[in-house]
């Protein structure tokens, strides 16, 4: 039926068998021919396609071994030129033999399917390698990837296929990142970097997207390293690309580096700018990197004092209601409302979805201290004179701890007082009141002789 079909210019229908659009091939005009090499020829191919479509139903069927028995027949069919039925049985070969874990195997496969890229064009190559690569990239298992990824290196070199080979040393490049090379993967960056400079030097606007995905892991790798140094460096390279149409994850991971290392630099407004705009990046990407992101906005807006209310926004407030945004926005309620002890409470309550965090983690300490502080000023402000350890009770804190607050306090010029620490006692120093007092008075003394010394003068005239 197949062969009837084909001769009269379309192919018969296969009950149980769904071509899918990548392993379908452009359409192709078939005119009437009666010689009998090429009528021998067109049956040969029928034949090839019959087989390899009747192996891919057992594909569907998740009969792997059926299917693999057959994707090879159809490599047997063929005569003595590669062609396209060959490819396609290669590419599912590669793939099934990847479900099953059999990694020897699949490389060998795969090495095969990489001396059929010439079989076909240029752009059904590359399609069918790019979703291969994609596909293979989420094994666990990493030396396996780096042989997977140096294999496919190999075969580009002579290809000429740019975007393949950029594509490819990224997947690389990220696969020493996980396992912490940098020093490899600072030189797959060096040599993409390479490949988006112009003549003269410098970055290649016109690969303002392959820039930016650059950008994007280099940040992550200064982040890692804790380099504030090359983190700013190459976050401000990373802001200078405007060509360009990235993934907004690609964005998300540049504008949370970047809102990370203003926090460092204790830059809260910068920071928070930064931060959300990697929260709305995540969110237009269904990125749960969102939820975590927020979390840190939250964590710069209690740092840098501000009462906004980031809920606010039409893009944040769908997350209020989250459990792990609730404990955050209700740490910051009592943060803003300088409750100590319901402060602490939250935090003892939360621990896994605040604390288990090392970025937040690292400013809880900047968090006490400023809730501390505020609480410290307005205890002792009604007082002349106040005992340490009652300021310690109120606080729920050491009295070591109050003494460090109070001394920090007196030295920023804060409070005018002295410690007593023979009778654990503040004693606020009223001298100043009393010297601005009598400097006022002063001044004024000096204007009603000014005034008195004008009023005489006029009268001696007259």
């Amino acid at each position: 039926i197949a062969r009837t079909a084909r001769f009269f210019g379309f192919t018969a229908p296969r009950s149980g068998f769904t071509m899918s659009d990548d392993d379908m091939m452009e359409d192709e005009d078939y005119e009437f021919d009666y010689e009998d090499s090429d009528q021998d020829q067109d049956d040969g191919q029928v034949d090839m396609e019959n087989e390899y479509y009747t192996a891919k139903g057992h594909l569907q069927d998740g009969k792997l071994q059926a299917a693999l028995d057959g994707f090879k027949k159809v490599l047997e069919m063929q005569t003595d030129a590669r062609g396209e039925w060959g490819f396609k049985a290669l590419k599912q070969m590669v793939k099934a033999l990847f479900r099953q874990s059999r990694y020897d195997d699949m490389m060998n496969s795969y090495k095969e399917l990489l001396e059929y890229l010439h079989v076909v064009t240029k752009n059904q190559s590359e399609k069918a390698m790019t979703k291969i690569v994609d596909f293979v990239s989420g094994s666990p298992d990493m030396d396996f990837l780096q042989r997977f990824y140096d294999t496919t290196l190999s075969a580009l070199k002579d290809s000429q296929n740019e975007r393949l080979w950029f594509k490819t040393n990224m997947k690389l490049a990220k696969l020493w990142f996980d396992k912490s090379e940098f020093q490899r993967l600072q030189k797959i960056l060096r040599e993409l970097h390479r490949s988006c400079t112009t003549d003269a030097g410098h970055d290649d606007q016109k690969k303002g997207t392959q820039l930016l995905e650059l950008y994007s892991l280099e940040i992550q790798m200064h982040t890692e390293k804790k380099d504030t140094k090359k983190l700013r460096a190459t976050y401000e390279q990373a802001m200078k690309v405007k060509s360009a149409i990235p993934h907004p994850l690609i964005m998300g991971v540049i504008h949370e580096c970047g809102g990370k290392m203003h926090m460092q630099e204790r830059d809260w407004g910068s920071a928070s700018k930064c931060l959300f705009d990697a929260f709305k990046n995540y969110d237009e990407a269904g990125n749960q990197k969102r939820i975590q992101c927020l979390k840190y906005l939250i964590l710069g807006k209690m740092l840098s004092m501000e009462d906004a209310n980031i809920f606010e926004a039409p893009e944040v407030k769908p997350y209020k209601q989250d459990p792990e945004i609730t404990a955050m926005n209700d740490l910051m309620m009592a943060y803003q409302r300088n409750e100590i002890k319901n402060f602490e409470n939250i935090l003892a309550k939360n621990t896994k979805r605040i604390m288990e965090d090392p970025f937040i983690r690292n400013y809880i300490q900047d968090l006490l201290k400023n809730i501390r502080t505020q609480v410290l000023v307005k205890t002792i402000k009604p007082y002349t004179r106040i005992r340490i350890p009652s300021i310690a009770l109120e606080l729920n804190i050491p009295e070591p701890d109050v003494e460090a607050l109070l001394v920090s306090l007196i030295l920023d010029k804060k409070i005018v007082a002295r410690i007593d620490q023979v009778q654990h006692m503040l004693i606020m120093d009223t001298k100043d009141d009393a010297t601005n007092k009598y400097e006022a008075l002063d001044q004024w003394r000096e204007k009603l002789a000014a005034l008195h010394l004008s009023v005489i003068n006029k009268t001696a005239v007259a």
